[in-house]
């Protein structure tokens, strides 16, 4: 006869309603889908966003916000650059203040510089690095101690079908979502023992702005390289992060889930 399993004190309360998410990189694109996913589930909801060249992130975050706001969701968005860990502190700070404290983390801020490797600058190479490596991990070690206090907590991390099947030109890029990876296993062993979950989705290619600025040809084959003959929408990756912070996975971590439509089963 098996002994019941102790369980872990000062768990929080089962669900999504009531508990607080954030994302980085929340304003558009695959960010903002995971946004509304949680708002949807009746989380409160903190992202942060940060400017980028050529395209307003600011007025976008805003009609993100609006849209969360208009659901029901008590929202918190601002600024802030994930490089800088001061900066990251300052926005965890704020949003504990306003919900209490933080339930999940998706790091999901992520750039791309894409180029030969040979021609790739110092500066593009670093940014990339810092930006979705670095900046994922100051995320993670701010909201770590609030975790383990709690015993309490779920870290998505948003890799990419390119940490395993690099394309020409990705090399910053593929090198960053795969020391994501690394941090991800890392962390769930550092973090399981506080009862936190650590994990990683690794899309193939979503239908967001950064795809539809593409080539039709490379559209194409994108989506003739998937044996489902389809590209992702935003969504299908959203069901899948909420997922992985739902109660139905608590016995997943340190694990990095494809979501790819079949992409990784093609031979090349």
């Amino acid at each position: 006869m098996l002994l019941p399993e102790a369980q872990p004190e000062g768990v929080v309360r089962p669900g999504f309603p009531g508990k607080t998410v954030m994302v980085t990189g929340g304003a558009t694109g695959l960010g903002r889908a995971m946004a509304l996913e949680f708002g949807r589930l009746g989380c409160n909801v903190a992202f942060c966003f940060w400017n980028m060249p050529g395209r307003d992130v600011r007025e976008m975050a805003l009609l993100t916000e609006t849209t969360l706001a208009a659901m029901g969701v008590k929202v918190f968005a601002d600024a802030c650059d994930v490089r800088d860990r001061t900066q990251v502190a300052a926005f965890v700070a704020q949003a504990k203040q306003r919900f209490g404290t933080v339930h999940f983390l998706i790091n999901n801020a992520g750039i791309a510089a894409d180029g030969a490797l040979w021609r790739l600058t110092e500066h593009d190479w670093n940014d990339v690095i810092a930006t979705n490596l670095i900046g994922a991990n100051n995320c993670l070690a701010t909201v770590a101690p609030i975790f383990r206090a709690q015993r309490f907590g779920k870290v998505v991390n948003i890799s990419s079908h390119q940490s395993t099947r690099p394309g020409f030109g990705v090399t910053s890029y593929a090198a960053s979502k795969a020391g994501l990876e690394g941090l991800t296993r890392a962390a769930a062993v550092e973090l399981g023992p506080s009862n936190v979950n650590v994990n990683a989705v690794a899309p193939g290619f979503v239908r967001t702005e950064r795809l539809q600025s593409l080539p039709p040809e490379v559209i194409h084959r994108a989506r003739s390289s998937t044996v489902l003959g389809r590209l992702a929408e935003p969504e299908d990756i959203a069901h899948v992060v909420s997922f992985l912070c739902s109660d139905e996975a608590r016995h997943v971590t340190g694990q990095v889930i494809a979501v790819d439509g079949g992409l990784s089963l093609e031979t090349r």
